[in-house]
C-alpha cells in the first residue's frame, strides 16, 4: 500500500491488517491472508445504508472506520429537534435540511478518503438495476413495511438454473438491524438461502392500538386523546383542506392535533399531552435509547465487515440484545419457512367458500398473522385477459372496483384453483395465491385457516 497517499498515512489501517493479513482459526474456510483483501474493501466493494436515522448514522460511523470507501446513503426524511438527542451527525443548524446529505456531508469531511453518496429520497424510487450495484445491503429503519418490501426486492433479483439450483451469484446479502428502547436484534439474511423478514414476521411487535369506543367515549391515557384527534376530528373537520392527509413531519398538522388533543384532554382530566408524546403516536415514533444504536449497529457493521473480506464466519443469523437489567444477548438460528409467501417459489393457497365475498380475501390477508398485508390489490386472469378485482392505492380504479367487495366468489366468477395475484405496499412483487373453493354442501374449515397450520 503507498504509503504516501493523503488517506493512507502509516499504521492507519494497522488494527485491520492485523487479522486480513494473518491466518486465524476463527477465520472462514475460505479465507486467505492477504492485502489484497483490504484494497478490495476500500477500492471494490459497494456498501448500501438504508435510512439515515439513530442506526444510519452510527453504521455510517462505524463503516467508515472499518475502511469502507464506497457507501450510498437512503433516507426519505429531514432532520427535526427531536432527532439531536442520538443522531450525532447533525446539529441544529441541520434542522430542516435531508438527513441522507447532512449524514453524507459530515462522514465525507471527518472520514479521509470516504466517499458517502447521499440520496434524499424513498426506497421504492429506485429500481433493480440500482440494487444490483451493491455487494451487501444494510437497513437501519424503523418501518417493517420497508423491510419487507427491501427483502421482497432482493429475493425477486435472485437467478435459478433451469434444474432450480439457486445461482449464487445473484444473492444480495442484507443486514437488518432494529431497536426499541433498550432492546435491539441485528440479523444476516442470505437471500433465498437462509430466513427472510417474511418467514420470520411473526418476530415483530404488533402495533398497538386502541379500541375505538375507548378512544370516542372513556378515554383513559393522554394517547387515547391524540388517537382521537387523529381518527375522528381530522377527518371530521379537516382542518387543512377536504382529503389532506395527516403528515407527522409537518409542524402545523402536529401542532394542530397538540392543541385540539389538549382540549379533549382538559375535558377528562387526563394529563401527559405534550407535543412530543403527540408526535409519537402521529409518527408511530418508538423511544430509542442512544446505546442500543452503538450496540446494533456495531454488530450490524461487524457483519458487513465479516461477509465482505470472510475474515470470520458470519453470524447464523439472529442475534437478541437487551439490557434493561445488566447485559444479555442470545444467538439463534431463524428457519427458513417452507411455504414462505416471499421466498419459497410455492403460491400460497387460499380455502374460502363460494359464497364467501372478496372483503373476505382482502380482510383475511390484512388481519392473517401469516400475510399482514396493508391494502392489497387482488388481480386474476379470465378468458386469458387480465382482470382487477381490487385496487385501492389508484383511487380511479378503486371507485370502479369498490362494488366487487360485496360480490361472492361465483358472482365473481371465480373459481377451484383459480390464481390471484395481490399487490401490497409491504412487497414491490406480486404475490401468488391459489383459491381453493368449497361449494355449501361442502364441510370445510373457516376461510384461509389452511395458510395458519
Amino acid at each position: 500500500m503507498d504509503t504516501s497517499d493523503a488517506t493512507n498515512w502509516p499504521d492507519r489501517w494497522n488494527h485491520l491488517q492485523k487479522f486480513l493479513e494473518r491466518s486465524s482459526p476463527f477465520a472462514h474456510p475460505d479465507f486467505e491472508p492477504s492485502s489484497e483483501t483490504l484494497t478490495f474493501l476500500q477500492e471494490t466493494c459497494h456498501i448500501l445504508v438504508i435510512g439515515a436515522g439513530g442506526l444510519g448514522c452510527e453504521l455510517l460511523k462505524d463503516l467508515a472506520l472499518l475502511g469502507f470507501r464506497h457507501i450510498d446513503v437512503i433516507d426519505m426524511d429531514t432532520i427535526d429537534l427531536s432527532n439531536l438527542n442520538r443522531q450525532f451527525l447533525f446539529r441544529r443548524k441541520d434542522i430542516g435540511q435531508p438527513k441522507a446529505e447532512v449524514a453524507a456531508r459530515f462522514i465525507n469531511s471527518r472520514v479521509p478518503g470516504c466517499c458517502v453518496t447521499p440520496h434524499y429520497a424513498k426506497i421504492q424510487d429506485f429500481d433493480e438495476s440500482f440494487y444490483k450495484s451493491f455487494h451487501i445491503i444494510v437497513c437501519g429503519l424503523d418501518s417493517i413495511v420497508a423491510r419487507r418490501w427491501i427483502n421482497g426486492l432482493l429475493i425477486g433479483l435472485l437467478n435459478y438454473e433451469e434444474d432450480g439450483t439457486l445461482d449464487r451469484s445473484s444473492i444480495i446479502p442484507l443486514i437488518d438491524g432494529g431497536t426499541e428502547g433498550f432492546k435491539g436484534n441485528a440479523r444476516v439474511i442470505l437471500p433465498g438461502m437462509t430466513a427472510c423478514i417474511e418467514c420470520t414476521l411473526d418476530l415483530f411487535p404488533p402495533q398497538v392500538n386502541f379500541p375505538l369506543c375507548t378512544i370516542a367515549h372513556t378515554p383513559r391515557l393522554p394517547e387515547h386523546c391524540v388517537e382521537y384527534v387523529r381518527l375522528l376530528l381530522w377527518p371530521k373537520e379537516s382542518p387543512f383542506g377536504e382529503g389532506v392527509a395527516i403528515d407527522g413531519d409537518e409542524p402545523k398538522h402536529i401542532n394542530w392535533i397538540y392543541k385540539k388533543a389538549m382540549e379533549r384532554a382538559s375535558d377528562y382530566n387526563i394529563m401527559g399531552v405534550t407535543y412530543r408524546l403527540t408526535q409519537g403516536v402521529v409518527k408511530r415514533i418508538i423511544p430509542a435509547v442512544a446505546s442500543t444504536n452503538a450496540v446494533i449497529a456495531a454488530v450490524c457493521a461487524t457483519e458487513v465487515l465479516k461477509i465482505a473480506t470472510s475474515c470470520c464466519p458470519s453470524l447464523n443469523n439472529y442475534m437478541n440484545f437487551n439490557d434493561i437489567e445488566g447485559i444479555y444477548t442470545y444467538m439463534f438460528e431463524a428457519e427458513k419457512k417452507e411455504n414462505c409467501s416471499v421466498c419459497s417459489q410455492i403460491p400460497q393457497t387460499l380455502r374460502f367458500k363460494e359464497s364467501d365475498t372478496l372483503q373476505d380475501i382482502v380482510t383475511y390477508l390484512i388481519e392473517s398473522q401469516a400475510y399482514q398485508l396493508k391494502s392489497p390489490g387482488i388481480v386474476t386472469v379470465q378468458d386469458g385477459k387480465n382482470k382487477t378485482l381490487y385496487m385501492s392505492t389508484v383511487k380511479s380504479i378503486e371507485a370502479a372496483t369498490k362494488i366487487n367487495l360485496k360480490k361472492t366468489m361465483r358472482e365473481l366468477n371465480l373459481k377451484d384453483g383459480q390464481e390471484i395475484y395481490v399487490a401490497d405496499p409491504t412487497c414491490p412483487n406480486n404475490l401468488l395465491f391459489k383459491l381453493i373453493l368449497a361449494s355449501e354442501m361442502t364441510t370445510s374449515p373457516p376461510a384461509g385457516t389452511e395458510n395458519q397450520l
